[in-house]
């Protein structure tokens, strides 16, 4: 029998996956990952415009823009960054053979050169396609020595029903790592949020993090603006790793993973207009501003769903049953005819969908609803794959019979499980 893809899918889905951080004296932080994506320069702009201590840098989109970049930077050594969002890029290869999207370097005359190897072509890493992603854009920044790492995050904790920071002395490693080597250095300090942070408790979290002397000061200055900075942008996580001194006393934010709350974003306007959808599959864009939720993956069976729960259980069914689904499909509780319509056009647009599953619990939405959507989707798109569809709820028997009653080539289903087995085996057969 086939493993149920819950566990795995939550690690992709971009709007419902939930990540167990920090596992430390029995609390568990946990924080929705949002689908908002800024590039590493984006989110140090936002820090920088926030009067937060970060590394000097210029974004270039050529080789001829990266050639003044050292006479304004004027650093003793660059760091050379291709800007894409995929993780692991110091250890990709370019598809001209250049190999690193990470590059050092004190010579001023080789940031070109290495822009040039970068700009245009496509970076692949362990967490891109394998055809990679085309880098448009190359930061070049500071790089700066480090004479200790620190570990920094603000996060809304529903434990504490606020935010809450979350620190430790030990920096410049994977947070999930380090409640498991040491959970003893992790600690949390509660936010009230409705009076803000206070100038004990920046200094405390300084303190913790191990600053001292003339650093501390800054550190606890840096923790004050940084707690600010989450509250003005709406934030729902600010990472910061690592949070480090220099050996000339500054105390700078090296690197930022930041996610924002969705519903702010008519108070956020100018950041969420900033969202970089270049890497992002086009069915999903074109989802988004049909009002659905949708994710591709790689199987078969196309699946059309009211609400994530449900959505995420329609996909385990299918593996279940030894399917594998094409997609996530979520169309909401307020789904009308014309959205079933634009649901059902992303599917069979998708060549690997070789079937389609309707699941639909009628509780916010109408069946009858969904039906007539159903039958206009397949009148119009001239729907050719086999499709199995399975009604319960606000009047799902009216709406039953009116597939029934279509003419139309539809598989009814009588429960949860028999939806699954029949996708499956329609399937099947096509192939």
């Amino acid at each position: 029998m086939a493993a149920p893809i819950n566990m795995c899918l939550r690690s992709n889905l971009m709007w419902y996956r939930l990540a167990n951080c920090v596992k430390s004296k029995g609390c568990i932080w946990t924080t929705q990952v949002r689908s908002l994506h800024l590039q590493e320069y984006q989110s140090k702009k936002l820090l920088l415009d926030h009067d937060i201590d970060v590394q000097h840098f210029e974004v270039v989109e050529n080789a001829e823009e990266a050639a003044s970049v050292s006479s304004r930077l004027k650093a003793a050594e660059y760091v050379i960054k291709a800007q894409i969002l995929a993780g692991g890029r110091g250890r990709g290869t370019f598809s001209n053979g250049f190999k690193g999207g990470v590059h050092l370097t004190k010579n001023p005359k080789k940031i070109p050169e290495i822009v040039k190897n970068m700009i245009g072509f496509n970076l692949v890493t362990k967490q891109t396609h394998d055809e990679g992603v085309k880098v448009k854009k190359v930061m070049v920044a500071e790089a700066l020595d480090i004479v200790r790492e620190t570990y920094f995050a603000i996060v809304m904790d529903r434990s504490y029903m606020g935010p809450v920071i979350v620190g430790s002395r030990h920096g410049g490693m994977d947070i999930e790592e380090m409640s498991h080597k040491d959970p003893e250095s992790i600690f949390k300090e509660p936010i009230d949020i409705i009076q803000g942070i206070q100038p004990e408790q920046a200094q405390r979290v300084a303190e913790k993090l191990g600053f001292t002397g003339d650093k501390l000061k800054k550190a606890a200055y840096q923790v004050t603006k940084l707690y600010n900075f989450f509250i003005d942008v709406d934030a729902t996580q600010v990472e910061i790793n690592p949070f480090a001194e220099t050996p000339d006393g500054r105390v700078v934010c090296f690197d930022a993973k930041i996610s924002f709350d969705d519903n702010a974003e008519y108070r956020q306007k100018e950041i969420f207009a900033m969202d970089d959808l270049s890497e992002t599959d086009p069915r999903e864009v074109e989802a988004t501003q049909l009002h659905l939720n949708y994710i591709g993956l790689e199987g078969s069976i196309g699946c059309l769903v009211n609400g994530a729960g449900l959505a995420m259980a329609t996909m385990d069914i299918i593996k279940l049953q030894g399917g594998e689904p094409a997609n996530f499909l979520d169309v909401g509780g307020a789904v009308r005819e014309d959205q079933v319509y634009n649901a059902f056009r992303l599917l069979t647009a998708d060549a690997h969908v070789k079937g389609i599953l309707v699941n639909v619990f009628g509780g916010i939405v109408n069946c009858i609803t969904v039906a007539n959507g159903i039958i206009s989707a397949c009148k119009k798109a001239k729907l050719t794959v086999p499709l199995v569809v399975r009604l319960e709820g606000t009047n799902s028997e009216p709406a039953k019979k009116i597939l029934n009653e279509s003419g139309l080539n539809i598989i009814p289903a009588n429960d949860f499980e028999d939806a699954g087995r029949k996708a499956v085996a329609a399937v099947a057969k096509c192939t």
